[in-house]
């Protein structure tokens, strides 16, 4: 496989609207070569029998039931609030708007 260019990782740096030095382009050729070559070697061990996925082990999202459960009531949970408004907390304006 070809290694990729120092014209090409120009045209690169131009449609990112990145200037670079002819030292920048030499150095990120070479980066942007063994970066192509290291995922062509991942795609070679990648092999048909082995399905993609996103990670190494087996997740199992666990969830519970959704239950309804005794819980505080509206004054109870505003008992302790140092003010209040229409069953809600009220919390200083900060935003400046009304």
């Amino acid at each position: 496989m070809p290694g990729i260019t120092r014209e090409e990782v120009a045209h690169l740096a131009r449609l990112a609207r990145l200037e670079l030095s002819g030292d920048e382009l030499d150095h990120f050729a070479t980066q942007l070569d063994d970066i192509i070559g290291a995922v062509a070697r991942v795609s070679e061990v990648a092999d048909q029998d082995v399905p993609p996925t996103s990670h190494p082990l087996p997740l199992t999202n666990v969830m519970r039931a959704d239950e309804v459960r005794p819980s505080l009531t509206p004054e109870q949970a505003l008992s302790g609030a140092p003010a209040q408004e229409q069953q809600r907390f009220k919390v200083p304006q900060i935003l400046g708007e009304d």
